[in-house]
């Protein structure tokens, strides 16, 4: 019997996390970390800095980034490259970054090794990888899409939805639809309707729900802003082998090197 949570049926698809990814199976997959992996990630991208996924910052990944010649980012609160957006666009002579997240970067390994394309989606180039995405499925129809939101953790460890990736998506999900990509899902839809209702309001909405006043709060609130750049980044990381690279245009914000 075909599993009720894969959202057989539909072209494109929507669900939360880890397991949400590992229930709807989808040809391409986007997966959304809007605070702050996906963001982080495009930023980087931006920059010509190719971006290597990990699960958790700790002494593998330590020997992991030497092993690539590659920077490892790390937590907030020390000096160097992390994943602040902000720290990413400051940075000076890196071409390779190795960045830990315990959300998005895991649901990008997990993905991986399913043989999906994977791609980092943000606010900031959702309207890029919509396009990306619809011209890849327009070259095969027995392609599907599913948008996987992130989300975040609570201390027990159990997922904790979180709005920005959920309006991330959304926005994807509506930039498709736009291009008469379909038929969605109940949940995709869902999450379409989400972002449409707050298009508008999306800069101040971020610093005012949960995750943008949690980064405000540690002292990251220009990360935020940074996620509030709605369409401007013009990058579509798609996770090759272990990294996430793909075209991208000199961005005015990038130091050069």
């Amino acid at each position: 019997m075909t599993s009720p949570y894969a959202q057989q049926g539909f072209r494109v698809g929507f669900d939360w996390g880890p397991a949400g990814a590992a229930a709807v199976p989808g040809s391409l997959v986007a997966v959304v970390d809007v605070l702050s992996f996906t963001t982080a990630v495009t930023v980087a991208v931006d920059c010509g800095i190719d971006v290597y996924p990990y699960r958790w910052r700790d002494e593998t990944a330590v020997g992991y980034a030497e092993q690539l010649d590659a920077t490892l980012a790390v937590g907030r609160s020390q000096e160097g490259v992390t994943l602040s957006a902000v720290s990413i666009r400051q940075a000076e002579g890196i071409q390779r970054l190795v960045l830990p997240s315990p959300n998005g970067s895991t649901i990008s390994q997990q993905l991986s090794e399913s043989g999906s394309t994977v791609m980092a989606v943000s606010l900031r180039n959702r309207l890029a990888a919509a396009e990306w995405a619809a011209q890849k499925l327009a070259a095969d129809p027995s392609l599907t899409v599913v948008a996987i939101a992130a989300g975040e953790r609570w201390r027990d460890g159990s997922l904790r939805p979180a709005v920005e990736d959920l309006w991330g998506a959304g926005g994807f999900l509506a930039a498709l639809a736009d291009r008469g990509v379909g038929p969605l899902s109940p949940e995709a839809r869902a999450a379409v309707a989400a972002y449409r209702e707050v298009a508008d309001e999306l800069s101040r909405l971020l610093h005012d729900c949960v995750g943008g006043r949690e980064l405000a709060l540690y002292g990251f609130r220009e990360d935020v802003a940074i996620s509030a750049e709605l369409d401007g980044s013009q990058s579509v990381p798609v996770l090759q082998g272990d990294t996430l690279s793909g075209s991208s245009k000199p961005s005015r914000f990038c130091p050069v090197t």
